[in-house]
């Protein structure tokens, strides 16, 4: 069980997502600051810390924060060719290892939806072949293991073959990993430009939703135009039914981390306390929108 874990989904702050640079002391900072109540983390710079003042420093920055754990990034780069691929596996069961004793059980990826040399096929045999040892020392340490979709059309034409876009392709994937601990990173933004629907995400449970993302869409542009890193903070245009969103993975059960990631010029050009507070705004206000405690 998550150390501390909440009994329903909380309010989550990963600073890089905004454009904000900060350590983890730093980032635990702006969260109890800007009243957050989990943060993303790297999870090697977390190993430092453990191995230079102990695990017990690691968990106490948290806790002098009264901020928890959301999740932390994968740090096997499975993408890569097959020496850097087992190089970032070797190294994985410490750091699973120490993040089950910081208590966060999730860390996710993302997945391509296009490429220029495997067709579907091969392609698919390729994140098997890749993600499946991973999934499986993820598992040995309790941690569960979240893939996100990408959506958008603008970046599945830009290269010669298709992959995995949608909801129910990523339930695919993670059911043909077959470890039991693989789930989703679901993405409002994704749902949204692969033309998924709430829906969709009525059909999950809990256990099939490992980390979420919030966002919005620019105006005025075509679903099918839509440009990936490109788009707003939650609530910020309307185009997308955050309070619908919010509502069903309630109904849901989901009891994770929300996370916004605008990918915004405009929040990239603030000073980082202030982009932290735009966000926390933003999450507040469709929150309570939601009808949801913050």
């Amino acid at each position: 069980m998550d150390r501390k874990r909440s009994l329903r989904m909380f309010p989550n702050l990963n600073t890089g997502a905004i454009g904000v640079r900060a350590s983890l002391a730093e980032t635990l900072e702006y969260a109890r600051q800007h009243g957050f109540k989990g943060v993303d983390f790297s999870i090697t710079e977390a190993a430092e810390l453990a191995q230079a003042h102990g695990v017990a420093y690691v968990r106490d920055l948290f806790d002098a924060a009264g901020v928890q754990p959301g999740s932390w990034g994968l740090p096997v780069d499975y993408r890569q060719d097959a020496a850097t691929w087992r190089a970032g596996l070797e190294q994985l069961p410490a750091l699973a290892n120490l993040a089950q004793e910081l208590g966060c059980l999730r860390t996710a990826t993302w997945i391509l939806p296009c490429d220029d040399e495997r067709d579907f096929q091969a392609n698919f045999h390729f994140h098997l072949e890749r993600l499946r040892p991973i999934a499986q020392i993820l598992s040995e340490y309790g941690c569960r293991f979240g893939l996100e979709f990408i959506g958008p059309k603008t970046l599945r034409r830009s290269r010669k073959y298709g992959f995995i876009h949608t909801l129910e392709g990523m339930r695919a994937l993670a059911a043909a990993i077959g470890t039991g601990n693989v789930g989703l990173l679901l993405d409002i933004w994704h749902l949204y430009t692969s033309h998924g629907t709430l829906d969709d995400v009525r059909e999950l449970t809990n256990d099939d939703v490992v980390v979420v993302h919030v966002n919005d869409a620019p105006a005025g542009i075509p679903v099918d135009e839509q440009v990936d890193n490109v788009r707003a903070l939650p609530g910020e245009t309307g185009v997308l039914d955050i309070v619908g969103f919010l509502q069903t993975l309630q109904a849901i059960g989901y009891d994770g981390p929300v996370t916004a990631e605008p990918f915004s010029q405009r929040l990239r050009e603030m000073p980082p306390d202030q982009a932290v507070q735009e966000t926390a705004t933003a999450m507040q206000q469709v929150w309570q929108a939601a009808g949801l405690s913050w």
